[in-house]
């Protein structure tokens, strides 16, 4: 028994005849939360369990991977607290810049209003209240789930504290010239109208247009082809590769760009590749990544052509156009000069997309604001390699150290309003400072605030310890920082998991923000496709949580979670989890009908029946495997491991087994609802973690206690039973025999008949009675005639099958099966046999053939019994 289990002290508490998942889970939750029992207290000595959640857009809403994610980290929490470890699960929102700025601008565009008429103010008051009434839907959503969170410390990234952390990280790494404005080629979204970092981008194959075009004439010509072929307005040069001796006489000289009347310089540059195409490229500085470091290299001047919309800024006839307009105008333009060479329509290629909005993204020369990750980066990588935070699975290690190896510099500013504002102050005379959170902004004529924001992932970097009160040394960053694990989908280890080790090593003194990174996959529908709204498939957990209950959707999830892999869904899975609910419902409900109990001490093992040792013997083996499981983060491997005992070995079988023993009564029975309520009482609390709403309603009924959620966590007694073991899996391998029989000869389940056990030389003489009653097996009275004889683990079973079966039919129907057997058999064996198909057959082929031949001898052994069991003609 555990400390804090108060026992009950009435004999038959009563469970309605059925559970209803809507009736139970929203009061639970509540009662959870009144009671405090997930709020984390930093003056407490139990050793600290720190997670954070990985916050969630503002303007989201609870989807699959939400509850897929969420349901881990509630495991992992509910059982750490169970332990006895001060648990924190920190909640919170991320202000999500980009995509809460679209939100509250379409609710103006239905007004007919656009930020810029409102001020920037003024908008910014607009979003705030737009986040106060309409955002942070998600959080009632994670109530549903069941998410053990302390509600008491939810945050939000732009709320007073975390801005104060957000400056202050700002200012150290300006101090320290690891944040520095320069101007450069960056990603930019014409509809968001704003920079995005590298991986906001999105790749996609899309088809358009490869034109070659002829830059000169006669022998000074030069053919380049492009795939933007509105960006020639912007060239100031063509570049080729210094060894190629086809263009060398032109380097050093000059040739006409068409359509503008400028003269554009050849240069020799090792970046080209003269395999590709002509071996000549176009190079414009001011809208091409690899053409502005070539720019660089030769001093060449960058001309903008597009402006922030994607609008041709350039003079001439293409002035206005959009980009795509002019695209089509531009080569119109050279083919009536007979500059186009070749065009070839439709060309695939990769093209850079907005994640959040779609549209193709521009690369574009821009002053901004970077982070210079080189010696940040370094460190997230060391951390990785000397062990201070290990990845799990392992082998993810390569996937974060191809990342962090190999970073660029980070452009953190944004073109938006809505955000932390870069806190850099311009002076009249070019001055530029830089203000941390407890100093006074400069201030007179002339004197400007930097007009951009930071990119949201700079704010979400710091979560780990900005939600804790860092700058602050608070007691909270004293007890719970670093955090014990980061549970997140491999799909954000470089959005997330990357800035947050550099910064907190950065800012916490070369302290990792966690101990362990545990990467989980992508939830997929059934078929193993990404879930998407355009395919058709995206599920609202919601209504499944609506139809089959929460507990239904967090075990199907849970079971489903293998470290890094993706995780397939579909509804009938969530239907058997809530079967699998009914089911412990169901025989819990049993058990305390029949006086199961958790009052008194277990009795000694001397006093218990094989049957009471053996599942004692398997629960203390489960709790060993569920804790093991735990420590790895094999979540799919508890599940099931939990699945199996619960509804095969406790339900199936020791209950099954043990109805006899209730109804003869007497000291055995006392003992065995003894061991059912233990056996009951421990499951429930292992399976608490993944399916709380259940559990806690049948636990509490059960034992009395307060709640599940503080109770103790099951610990392996150590007590194993081998002996008992093996006898009850010798009853199991009896029962599962003669059950088969009974359903090759054609007999229904609750059909009786007569039999004769003959159990001498065994130990199952004890289970006699309990045997019967599983197979359903009468007396063998006056006029009885054996059959059938099943000799089965050193038993023989006889059976009276007169007028049961139709016994000339069943002997048709088994030679058959067997003639059947036998050719596969032969077939198998011929092959295996044929070295020249042994040599050339793929390994997987092999193997399952030899599979084949082994069930065909396991058929064949079957039948011939079954045919031999039949009574005589």
């Amino acid at each position: 028994m555990t400390e804090n289990t108060q026992q009950s002290k009435h004999s038959a508490p009563e469970l309605p005849t059925q559970y209803t998942p809507a009736d139970v889970e929203g009061p639970l939750y509540e009662r959870w939360v009144e009671r405090g029992y997930f709020e984390a207290d930093e003056k407490s000595d139990k050793p600290p369990y720190t997670i954070v959640i990985p916050p969630p857009n503002v303007t989201g809403s609870l989807h699959l991977g939400h509850a897929f994610e969420h349901t881990l980290i509630d495991a992992l929490t509910r059982r750490k607290r169970m332990q006895g470890y001060e648990t924190l699960w920190q909640p919170g929102m991320d202000h999500a810049g980009i995509a809460t700025q679209n939100v509250v601008e379409r609710e103006l565009a239905k007004e007919g209003v656009s930020r810029h008429d409102l001020g920037r103010e003024a908008f910014v008051e607009r979003v705030w209240q737009w986040k106060n009434e309409s955002g942070g839907q998600i959080s009632g959503q994670m109530r549903r789930l069941g998410d053990g969170v302390a509600w008491s410390r939810e945050r939000f990234t732009m709320d007073e504290g975390l801005s104060k952390a957000v400056q202050t990280i700002f200012k150290r790494l300006y101090d320290d010239e690891l944040i520095y404005r320069a101007e450069r080629i960056i990603n930019w979204c014409p509809r968001c109208l704003t920079a995005i970092s590298d991986i906001e981008v999105e790749y996609q194959d899309d088809d358009g247009e490869l034109v070659s075009i002829r830059y000169g004439e006669g022998d000074t010509s030069i053919v380049v082809a492009t795939t933007r072929a509105e960006t020639m307005l912007g060239d100031t040069a063509v570049a080729v590769h210094p060894d190629d001796e086809r263009y060398a006489h032109l380097v050093g000289t000059e040739i006409e760009l068409p359509l503008t009347g400028r003269r554009i310089p050849v240069v020799a540059d090792e970046h080209v590749d003269p395999e590709f195409g002509t071996g000549a490229v176009k190079v414009t500085p001011a809208h091409d990544p690899n053409d502005f470091e070539i720019g660089r290299r030769h001093d060449l001047a960058s001309l903008a052509v597009l402006d922030e919309r994607g609008v041709i800024t350039a003079h001439g006839p293409f002035q206005g156009l959009d980009r795509f307009e002019a695209r089509s105008a531009i080569v119109g333009a050279l083919r009536a000069e007979g500059r186009i060479v070749a065009e070839k329509r439709p060309y695939t290629h990769s093209v850079g997309h907005c994640s959040r909005c779609k549209t193709t993204i521009e690369p574009r020369l821009s002053m901004q604001w970077w982070v210079k990750v080189g010696p940040l980066a370094k460190a997230a990588g060391d951390a990785v390699r000397d062990g201070k935070v290990a990845i799990h699975p392992k082998e993810m290690e390569s996937r974060y150290f191809g990342w962090v190896d190999n970073l660029h510099d980070w452009c953190i500013s944004r073109q938006l309003w809505w955000g932390h504002r870069i806190p850099v102050w311009y002076g009249p005379n070019g001055e530029v400072v830089c203000v941390g959170p407890d100093e006074e902004p400069p201030s007179g004529a002339g004197w400007h605030q930097d007009t951009d924001v930071l990119d949201t992932w700079f704010s979400s970097g710091l979560w780990p310890f900005s939600t804790l009160g860092w700058p602050e040394q608070t007691p909270s960053v004293e007890k719970f920082y670093p955090n014990s694990v980061l549970v997140t989908g491999y799909d954000i280890l470089f959005f997330w998991v990357a800035r947050m080790m550099m910064f907190g090593l950065y800012a916490m003194d070369g302290t990792p923000p966690f101990h362990t990174i545990a990467l989980h996959g992508m939830v997929r529908d059934q078929f193993g496709k990404k879930m998407s709204k355009s395919f058709g498939n995206a599920v609202n957990p919601l209504d499944w949580m609506d139809a089959y209950g929460s507990d239904a959707v967090r075990f199907t999830l849970a079971r489903g979670a293998n470290p890094g892999v993706d995780v397939p869904i579909g509804e009938d899975w969530v239907q058997g989890s809530r079967n699998f609910a009914n089911k412990i419902w169901n025989a819990t409900r049993f058990a305390l009908m029949n006086g199961a109990t958790v009052e008194g001490e277990l009795p000694p093992a001397e006093a218990l029946s094989a049957t009471d040792r053996w599942i004692l013997s398997r629960l203390n083996s489960v709790v060993a495997e569920v804790d093991a499981y735990y420590d790895d983060y094999q979540f799919a491997k508890l599940s099931d491991t939990l699945f199996h005992f619960a509804w095969d070995e406790v339900f199936d079988w020791y209950v099954e087994l043990s109805k006899t023993t209730f109804m003869a009564g007497g000291p055995a029975a006392d003992a065995s609802r003894r061991v059912l309520g233990e056996v009951l009482d421990v499951t429930l609390r292992l399976l608490h973690p993944i399916v709380p709403f259940v559990t806690e309603t049948l636990w509490t009924t059960l034992t009395g206690g307060e709640s599940v959620v503080i109770a103790d966590w099951p610990k392996d007694s150590g007590f194993r039973d081998a002996a008992a073991e093996q006898e009850i899996g010798t009853v199991q391998q009896v029962v599962t025999e003669v059950r088969r029989f009974r359903s090759d000869q054609g007999l229904q389940p609750g059909q009786k008949v007569p039999a004769q056990l003959d159990l001498s030389g065994t130990a199952l003489a004890p289970h006699e009675a309990a045997m019967r009653a599983l197979l359903r097996l009468q007396p063998a009275g006056d006029g009885f005639h054996a059959t059938a004889s099943l000799p089965v683990a050193g038993a023989t079973v006889a059976l009276d099958l007169s007028g049961a079966i139709d016994v000339e039919a069943e002997r048709k129907r088994l030679t058959k099966d067997l003639a059947a057997a036998e050719k596969e058999k032969a077939q198998a064996t011929a092959k295996l046999g044929n070295e020249a198909f042994l040599a050339k057959a793929p390994e997987k082929v092999v193997d399952k053939i030899r599979g084949r031949l082994g069930a065909a001898e396991a058929d064949i052994e079957r039948i011939t019994a079954q045919l031999a069991a039949l009574p005589q003609a």
